[in-house]
């Protein structure tokens, strides 16, 4: 184990298909200066690392904090990973593919850099400084372009042996449903993520049941309809919506009771921009699905909450998970 590193400093990554997040935390973990960022994943995967270590340059200058004072970073990253040797090896989000993240960044900056699931980044800040502090086993469910998920089980992000887990969104629901972006079919991701919600919804307006999502989203894309737009057309009267999100809840429900009946938490943590928008009817929504169909001696075992900390739960997540990978250790309150 490394020596304690008090009076240093970590940085969280979170990198997204659309906006990057740089974070400098102190040795206790408490923010000091953050930026957010477009990714510019177009521009490919050379361009995108140069800009990665821009922003974390940025944001260490903003903290005046030292490249030598820094003890770790953290990168929360979507896709599937080779986590010992830190390589993104591909993300349909970013158009990128065998990426050296963890060698790229521990070279820029002299310092250990450790890279994790986007989504277990986001479940790990909620189970160190959020909605399921300290559980002994938490699940995460992320509806958004897709579905993340992600389990704390006594402490640690489970994982397999060199590859991240929990692939919440490409559980089978529906056997002979669509095609999901997986490639096979029926995948929750295709009846509960926002695509799908908002590909429903689209059809709903366009046929013109949803007159208020239609003058809510003033001419833009209705596939690409925000959250926000979709939880204003519901109060605004859209009953249609309404019942499209219900619908999806309802299948992450199905998706979360095998969850529960796996692995057993105490808390369910729901989170994402979906979930902020519309966060009871989620929260209740989902909930009442799951408690439905778990078997009858865990129905009373779990809660299920909204995650609390926002955009930050990822560069949150990912500091406090290089900081225990890095150090053995967790910051104590």
């Amino acid at each position: 184990m490394a020596e304690n590193n008090n009076g240093k400093y970590w940085v969280g990554f979170d990198l997204g298909g659309t906006k990057m997040q740089a974070t400098v935390f102190d040795s206790k973990l408490k923010p000091k200066a953050g930026e957010r960022r477009k990714t510019k994943a177009q521009e490919g995967a050379r361009a995108g690392v140069n800009r990665i270590i821009e922003t974390i340059s940025r944001v260490l200058e903003q903290a005046e904090v030292p490249k030598d004072r820094v003890a770790g970073i953290g990168v929360g990253v979507p896709g599937p990973l080779d986590l010992d040797r830190g390589i993104l090896l591909e993300s349909a989000n970013l158009g990128w593919k065998d990426v050296t993240l963890k060698d790229d960044l521990a070279k820029a900056f002299g310092c250990p850099t450790v890279i994790l699931n986007d989504a277990d980044a986001g479940v790990y800040g909620e189970y160190r400084f959020g909605a399921a502090k300290k559980a002994r086993c938490v699940v995460g469910v992320f509806p958004g372009t897709g579905i993340g998920g992600g389990c704390i089980y006594e402490g640690r992000i489970l994982r397999g042996k060199t590859a991240s887990c929990f692939e919440f969104g490409h559980c089978q629901v529906q056997p002979d449903g669509a095609i999901c972006g997986c490639g096979q079919r029926g995948c929750l991701e295709t009846v509960a993520s926002r695509l799908a919600i908002a590909g429903a919804a689209a059809q709903a307006a366009l046929r013109g049941e949803a007159p208020n999502l239609l003058r809510l989203a003033g001419g833009a894309n209705l596939t690409e309809m925000r959250s926000r737009v979709l939880a204003e057309s519901i109060k605004a009267g859209d009953k249609v919506v309404e019942r499209i999100v219900k619908d999806a809840c309802e299948w992450l429900g199905v998706g979360l009771a095998t969850a529960v009946n796996l692995v057993a938490p105490e808390v369910v943590v729901l989170g994402g921009g979906l979930v902020e928008a519309m966060p009871e009817l989620f929260r209740r929504e989902v909930e009442e699905s799951a408690r439905r169909r778990v078997i009858k001696s865990l129905r009373g075992s779990f809660e299920v909450a909204v995650a609390r900390l926002g955009d930050d739960a990822s560069a949150t997540g990912a500091a406090a998970w290089a900081q225990y990978s890095i150090t053995g250790e967790e910051t104590k309150d």
